[in-house]
């Protein structure tokens, strides 16, 4: 599975993005999805996940209630979208795709390149 993130730019704090993940390959479908987030100087987090069906869902606490993760299996495509954002949300985001959702970065297989998007306040 080859991913490809994309979306990412420049915000204005309280504002709201959608950034999008492609991913190659006809079992896209059977995999749990994540996005996690890579601030400068720190490590990468989690952010949220989707179940390889979209039934069930998880958030970090520090996003919860203001994103929403989503996937079109159709279109081999996972979406995040950013509501009242936050400079604390700067940073590379990463989605990846792994036998189940997970919080833990090492459940995952396959990494896409990273979007940047900065949150200006």
């Amino acid at each position: 599975v080859q991913l490809q993130a994309s979306g990412g730019g420049l915000v204005q704090a309280g504002g709201s993005l959608r950034l999008s993940c492609a991913a190659s390959g006809r079992t896209f479908s059977r995999y749990g999805m994540g996005w996690f987030r890579q601030a400068p100087g720190k490590e990468r987090e989690f952010v949220a996940a989707i179940r390889w069906s979209g039934s069930s869902t998880s958030y970090a606490d520090s996003v919860k209630g203001r994103f929403t993760i989503s996937r079109d299996n159709a279109k081999n495509t996972v979406y995040l979208q950013m509501n009242s954002l936050k400079p604390e949300d700067t940073g590379v985001y990463y989605c990846a795709a792994g036998p189940i959702s997970s919080r833990r970065r090492e459940e995952y297989y396959y990494w896409g390149q990273g979007t940047q998007f900065t949150v200006s306040s």
